[in-house]
């Protein structure tokens, strides 16, 4: 658990209704059993973890939480100061940053979450709750859509000669309407066609031409099929650009091959599964708040990794070898001697 500090810390500003929020499924989530608020909220924690708190606290559930976007907001720290808040809030119980993947197939996506608890809770709740949301996160078989049955031409009966027709008038009908021949669907294109072709609505420098994302779309498709979303795929590829870029295509297509990640484990095809085979269930992994390294709840207690939850209890990076600063001190005496008046 954190420090505790009993602080008058400055009260945190109010969230701006323009405050950006997440796509549906991500940011912020609250925990359930919360407390009512109190003025003591958070007052055993030092003033900037307070002031970061009491700021996450009044975000509406699906606000984003990225430290940009904080850092934004909160004018009086930066980014790295942020960072360092969040990590101090959830070693406290409060915080704990989740991704796990939601659908099945090519539907398959990353979803990335913070939930959020007013009330600390320990390393015991946190794995309880997780381990309930994981296993609320079973996917449901949907069955395939009866196929639509096409009505069939009725033709009249012929017509039997009848001895002794008897007259009768005919009923009224409407005239009935000749039957709709639905129109094709457009072509449609794929997600990784579209990612490419709105990268150069987002940053003009890659605008690419329609041969160029047929030709780049089957490498944006392999990342997509190891299981990045597009946003995750756009960023990517528009982060760090250089001032110029003469070829867009060149540069697109060098950081598709480059920077392609990683297969995940748990990506498997669902393909030959049987239409009424329950998918397997997706496990729900917390990432640590300090260097964003993926694990189960179990394996990262107070939210961080072994070697962040060990630097953190030290109180800070590892110390230099003694044989370095006896080095350090050793050349910094002769640059004295060196220096001495003659």
């Amino acid at each position: 658990m954190a420090t505790q500090h009993l602080s008058s810390a400055l009260p945190a500003p109010a969230v701006s209704a323009a405050y950006p929020m997440a796509k549906p499924g991500y940011g912020k989530r609250s925990a359930p059993g919360e407390q009512a608020r109190t003025r003591d909220d958070f007052a055993l924690l030092p003033t900037r973890e307070r002031y970061v708190a009491g700021f996450v606290d009044h975000l509406p559930d699906g606000a984003a939480m990225s430290v940009k976007q904080l850092a934004k907001q909160l004018p009086l720290y930066g980014q790295q100061a942020i960072s360092t808040a969040l990590k101090a809030l959830s070693v406290a119980g409060h915080l704990r940053r989740v991704r796990c993947s939601v659908g099945s197939g090519d539907e398959s996506r990353w979803v990335f979450r913070t939930f959020w608890s007013r009330t600390a809770r320990d390393n015991e709740w946190w794995n309880t709750y997780l381990a309930t949301e994981n296993a609320s996160r079973t996917t449901v078989p949907v069955k395939p859509p009866a196929p639509t049955a096409v009505p069939q031409q009725r033709t009249a009966p012929e017509a039997t000669p009848d001895p002794a027709p008897t007259p009768a008038p005919a009923p009224a009908t409407t005239p009935t309407a000749p039957p709709t021949v639905p129109t094709p669907p457009p072509a449609a294109f794929s997600p990784a066609y579209l990612a490419l072709a709105q990268l150069g609505r987002n940053e003009h420098r890659l605008g690419l031409s329609a041969d160029d994302c047929t030709t780049l779309e089957p490498l944006a498709a392999q990342w997509l099929d190891r299981g990045v979303t597009t946003d995750y795929l756009t960023s990517t590829l528009t982060a760090g650009l250089p001032a110029q870029i003469d070829s867009p295509a060149g540069l697109i297509r060098r950081r598709l091959i480059d920077k392609l990640p990683p297969r995940l484990p748990d990506t498997t095809s669902t393909a030959s599964a049987a239409p009424n085979t329950p998918a397997p269930t997706r496990r729900l992994l917390v990432e640590c708040t300090d260097c964003g390294r993926p694990g189960q709840p179990e394996a990262l207690p107070d939210g961080l990794c072994h070697p962040c939850h060990t630097a953190h209890s030290a109180g800070g990076p590892p110390s230099p070898d003694p044989t370095q600063i006896a080095a350090v001190k050793a050349h910094m005496a002769n640059l004295r001697d060196l220096l001495k008046p003659v």
